[in-house]
C-alpha cells in the first residue's frame, strides 16, 4: 500500500509539472509564432498596397515636417504605421509573380533575393495558385496572393531566418522541459521517501496494531467458547449460551479477517505459489454453491472454460471465489440470477462474478465496495451477517497476484465483479 502511495504521488506530482511546463512553453512558442507570422503578414500588406515592391520614400522622416530644401511635408511614414523599422526594405528578401486569369506568367521580380531565380518563382506561384488559398506557408517562404485588374500577384517573403530562429528556440524550449522533468523526478524519488515516512510509520503501527489485537483476542474468545460448551454441558441447551457461542465465533471470524487481511496488504505477502488447475479449482467452488442456490430458489449459471492453469495461492483463490460466490447468493434475491464465468483472454485470465441484486445499484457507490467495513446499508442492519470485509480481501489478493479488479452495474440491477489475472 505504502509503495503504491508514492507511486501515486510521484505519479501526480509529474502530471501536474508536466502540465504547467505545457500550458507555460506552450504559450510562449505559440506567441513566438505569431510574432513571425504577423510580422510577415505585416510587411506583405506593405508590399501588396505599392504594387509588389517597398514604398520609395521610407527614410523616416516624422510625419508633417518639411523636408531640409524646403519641400512640402511628406506622408506618415508606413514603415512606423505598422511597426517596422526603416530597415526593413534592406533587412527583407521577397520575390513575386504576376499570373494572368489563364495563369500565364505577366511578370517575374526576383531582384531581391538571390535563393531564387526566376523559374523557380514561377513554379512556387503556380503551386500556390493551384493551392486555391490566398496566404500562408509555402517552405520557408510566407506568401500573400492579391488580385487585381491585371491578374493575380504572388508575393513571396523569406522567413528562413525567423523561423530557424523560432525553430531553435522550441527545441530548447523542449529540452529544457524535459530536463527539467527528468529533475524533478530525481528530487522525488529521493525526497518521496521522506513525505511519506508518517504516513507509513502510521500504517506500520495500525498493522501492527491489528495483528497484535487480533492474536490477544484469540485466546479469550477461545476460553469463552469452551466455557459456553461447558455451561451447555451442565445446564443443558439454551437461547443464552447458544447467542454466546455465536457471537463469540463471529469475532473469531473477524479477527481471522482483520489478521489475513493485514497480512495480504504487506508490500510482499507470502504466496504460496503453486501451479493448480483453476478451471478445476472454479468449479468445485461453484458446484459447494450450487446446492444453496437451488434451495433459495435462485438460479445459478456456469461458464467456465477448461484445462486453465494458473499459478498462484491456490487457499487465496478459492476465498476469493468463496467471497464472492456467497456475497452473490446473499445479496440477490429470490428468484435471482446469479453467474460465474471463467475464460483466458490473450495474456490474461478473466474472471467474472455477477449477480441480481434486491436493491438498486448506485454507480457512486462502486468504487467504494472494496472499502474495509463498507456496506451500502448504511444503517448497518442488515440481515446478511457480514461486517464489510470481505471484498477487501478479495481485492487484497488480487492485487497480491499482481492483478486488476472492478466492479460495475451497466443496468443498474446487476452487480458485476470483473478479476483480471496475469496468466
Amino acid at each position: 500500500m505504502i509503495g503504491r502511495l508514492r507511486r501515486k504521488l510521484i505519479i501526480a506530482c509529474m502530471v501536474s509539472l508536466a502540465i504547467v511546463l505545457t500550458v507555460i512553453l506552450g504559450g510562449v512558442n505559440l506567441m513566438s509564432y505569431h510574432k513571425v507570422v504577423s510580422d510577415a503578414d505585416a510587411i506583405l500588406s506593405l508590399l501588396d498596397a505599392n504594387g509588389g515592391a517597398f514604398p520609395k520614400n521610407h527614410g523616416g522622416q516624422p510625419a508633417g515636417t518639411s523636408s531640409p530644401d524646403g519641400a512640402p511635408p511628406t506622408k506618415k511614414d508606413p514603415f512606423g504605421q505598422r511597426g517596422m523599422s526603416p530597415e526593413t526594405p534592406y533587412e527583407s528578401r521577397f520575390f513575386s509573380v504576376l499570373l494572368g486569369e489563364d495563369g500565364q506568367v505577366l511578370q517575374i521580380d526576383t531582384g531581391q533575393i538571390a535563393a531564387v531565380d526566376e523559374e523557380e518563382a514561377v513554379v512556387y506561384a503556380q503551386s500556390v495558385s493551384a493551392s486555391g488559398r490566398s496566404s500562408g506557408f509555402w517552405g520557408n517562404y510566407r506568401y500573400l496572393l492579391c488580385e487585381d485588374e491585371q491578374g493575380s500577384l504572388i508575393i513571396f517573403l523569406d522567413c528562413g531566418r525567423s523561423l530557424s530562429s523560432f525553430h531553435m528556440t522550441l527545441l530548447a524550449s523542449v529540452l529544457l522541459a524535459l530536463l527539467g522533468l527528468l529533475s524533478v523526478l530525481v528530487l522525488l524519488l529521493i525526497l518521496s521517501k521522506h513525505i511519506i515516512r508518517p504516513v507509513a510509520e502510521s500504517y506500520e503501527k495500525q498493522k501492527q496494531f491489528i495483528t497484535d489485537a487480533g492474536h490477544e483476542l484469540k485466546t479469550p474468545m477461545t476460553i469463552i467458547s469452551a466455557d459456553a460448551d461447558l455451561a451447555e454441558m451442565e445446564c443443558g441447551e439454551n437461547q443464552w449460551i447458544s447467542d454466546i457461542r455465536r457471537q463469540a465465533q463471529r469475532l473469531t471470524g473477524l479477527t481471522n479477517d482483520l489478521i489475513y487481511l493485514s497480512r495480504m496488504e504487506e508490500e510482499q505477502p507470502k504466496l504460496q505459489l503453486i501451479d493448480f488447475p483453476l478451471s478445476d479449482v472454479a468449479e468445485e467452488m461453484a458446484q459447494s454453491f450450487q446446492a444453496l442456490a437451488k434451495s433459495q430458489e435462485k438460479n445459478f449459471t456456469l461458464s467456465i472454460q477448461p484445462m486453465l492453469s494458473f499459478t498462484g495461492d491456490e487457499k487465496a483463490i478459492r476465498q476469493l471465489l468463496s467471497i464472492l460466490l456467497d456475497n452473490a447468493l446473499k445479496y440477490s434475491p429470490a428468484g435471482g440470477r446469479l453467474e460465474l464465468r471463467l475464460e483466458k483472454q490473450g495474456r490474461t485470465f478473466l474472471l467474472t462474478v455477477s449477480n441480481t441484486s434486491d436493491q438498486p445499484v448506485e454507480g457512486d457507490k462502486l468504487p467504494h465496495l472494496f472499502d474495509r467495513f463498507y456496506r451500502t446499508d448504511q444503517s448497518r442492519n442488515s440481515q446478511t451477517g457480514g461486517y464489510g470485509l470481505g471484498l477487501s480481501i478479495v481485492r487484497s489478493i488480487v492485487l497480491a497476484h499482481k492483478g486488476k479488479i472492478r466492479a460495475e452495474s451497466p443496468d443498474g440491477r446487476t452487480l458485476t465483479f470483473i478479476i483480471q489475472l496475469p496468466a
